[in-house]
């Protein structure tokens, strides 16, 4: 899987729920630059979740049961408590 553009990503951080769109979007302007190329596919692999299941994982404090993704969310959770 190849990385996404930054413009695209940007758009896709657009959820119509404004609590995603916050957490998704600060992450993707302050870890994104410096994450490996592991990171930005999950990111974009995460970004493809439904809205729900997103919410349920970033605000409902539900467990992804992949790893991988499973330490994303935990990322992302704790980068918007930290603001």
């Amino acid at each position: 899987m190849t990385e996404l553009p930054l413009g695209t990503l940007r758009w896709r951080c657009r959820r119509g729920m404004k609590e995603l769109d916050l957490v998704l979007e600060q992450w993707l302007e302050r870890r994104y630059p410096g994450a490996s190329h592991g990171e930005r596919l999950q990111f974009a692999r995460f970004l493809e979740l439904p809205d729900p299941q997103m919410a349920g994982y970033l605000l409902g404090g539900e467990t992804p049961p992949d790893p991988a993704l499973a330490a994303l969310v935990a990322e992302l959770a704790a980068a918007a408590t930290a603001t």
